[in-house]
């Protein structure tokens, strides 16, 4: 049974950092999709970051460009999400995703990932 666990979550004010991390158990297949996406209340769940493990290449929202970095430990079977320079407009729920049947990432899809973690929420304060 795939499970995706997310931690990382806090309080920060702007311009600070926090970085989440996403442990993944269940699965052997070193060649998939992993993503990070965040919601508020009210409003779809949206992209924020995500990379092909094939290449190891990652692919950005344009709204997280130059602050947000993924990466991942394979030996850890976890992948992070380095966010620097926060905003308040970043405060939300973040959910890590997975998905084992891709390709290299031209964008971010819901719809694209099968699974998903419980999320860990980042609250940014100005």
């Amino acid at each position: 049974q795939v499970q995706l666990v997310e931690s990382g979550g806090g309080s920060v004010q702007a311009g600070g950092s926090l970085r989440l991390s996403c442990v993944g158990s269940g699965y052997t297949n070193r060649r998939n999709c992993m993503a990070w996406f965040r919601q508020t209340p009210g409003k779809e769940r949206e992209g924020v970051a995500g990379f092909y493990t094939g290449t190891g290449r990652g692919y950005y929202a344009d709204f997280v460009k130059g602050r947000f970095t993924i990466s991942q430990d394979n030996a850890k079977n976890t992948v992070y999400l380095q966010m620097n320079s926060l905003k308040p407009e970043d405060t939300a729920m973040y959910y890590c995703a997975a998905n084992f049947l891709c390709g290299p990432i031209t964008a971010l899809k819901e719809g694209d990932f099968d699974y998903w973690g419980q999320g860990t929420q980042v609250t940014v304060s100005s």
